[in-house]
Parts: C-alpha cells; sequence; structure tokens
C-alpha cells in the first residue's frame, strides 16, 4: 500500500494528494530558509539597491565559447560593493583593463566582480557584507559620458562557471512535514 505523509494513498484520493503537493510548494520558500549553493547561507546582494538583474547568466556551449559567465547588476560609478558572502580575498587589481576583486568563500567557491576599485589586497578576510570599494571604470556596462551602468558578478565552482542567482536566490527544497 502506497502511503503520502504516512496518510494511506485510498484515504487521500487524489484531490488531496495534489492539494497536499500544492500547498508545500507554495509555503516551502516560506517555512524553510533557502540556502547558497554551499549550505551556508542565502548571499547579501553586493549593492545597497534592490536585487535586480539586467544581463542574465548565459553558459557557453563549451568552456571556449562566448557566453555570459555570470550576471549584470545596475548601479552608477562611485557606489558602494560589498562582500556577498564571508570569504578571503584571492586577487583585488586589473585584468584586460578592468578593476576586479576575487573572494574565496570555501575550498571549492570564488565569486569576483568586477569593477570594483578597491584598498584590499590577497589574503585579507573580509566578512559578509563588508565593504569591498567602490564601483570602478571599465567593464562591459558603459554607458554616457564614460559612466559605468553596471558591476558583473561571476561565481566559480572547482574552476567552473556556474548561475550566481543560485546563491542569491537559493534552491527550493523538499521537507518533510
Amino acid at each position: 500500500m502506497h502511503r503520502y505523509f504516512g496518510i494511506p494513498r485510498r484515504a487521500l484520493g487524489v484531490r488531496g494528494i495534489l492539494a497536499g503537493l500544492t500547498i508545500l510548494a507554495v509555503l516551502l520558500p516560506f517555512t524553510h530558509p533557502t540556502t547558497g549553493g554551499d549550505g551556508a547561507g542565502r548571499w547579501i546582494p553586493p549593492l545597497h539597491a534592490p536585487f535586480r538583474v539586467t544581463g542574465p547568466y548565459r553558459p557557453p556551449p563549451h568552456p571556449y565559447g562566448s557566453g555570459h559567465r555570470g550576471i549584470d547588476l545596475p548601479t552608477t560609478t562611485g557606489a558602494v560593493v560589498v562582500a556577498p558572502a564571508a570569504g578571503t580575498v584571492t586577487f583585488a587589481g586589473a585584468v584586460a583593463g578592468r578593476e576586479l576583486i576575487s573572494i574565496r568563500v570555501d575550498a571549492h567557491t570564488v565569486v569576483s566582480i568586477e569593477p570594483v576599485s578597491s584598498g584590499l589586497a590577497a589574503g585579507d578576510a573580509v566578512p559578509a557584507a563588508a565593504p569591498l570599494g567602490t564601483v570602478g571604470t571599465g567593464g562591459h556596462c558603459i554607458g554616457a559620458a564614460g559612466s559605468v551602468e553596471c558591476i558583473h558578478l561571476g561565481v566559480r565552482v572547482d574552476g567552473d562557471y556556474v548561475n550566481p542567482l543560485r546563491y542569491f536566490l537559493g534552491r527550493p527544497r523538499l521537507v518533510p512535514w
């Protein structure tokens, strides 16, 4: 005999089962905290603004193909950028004319944000929500008069780029009642 939530299937009926699963799907995001990819909790948005994505993650078809290996978040030059998660700075400097900062969050995960002008250096520990610097110059979101209109945020897990949204929005999880 099949059981759902400890109740015999015949006692619930199809409508009862569907109603229970619907309630679970609706309430789940509100009753259980979401976690980032490492299970340590949802990351903090790096800007003091509503979390909005203007450039979505688009993985390339192969490792050397074109794509968008991160997300773009709207901002302006000079805005304060904070650490989305606690970690250790692994790089702070210019890459191809863009100011970039990378933070190792755990043994597998590195988050990189550009363009960010920062006084931090490799080896510096940063707590979550700590200021990393300000939106610098360069990048691929140049607006009128050369102002920066977005930051690019990328996440690598074991060297491969992944969709950063899973760290900010969390992943849905089924939990027992």
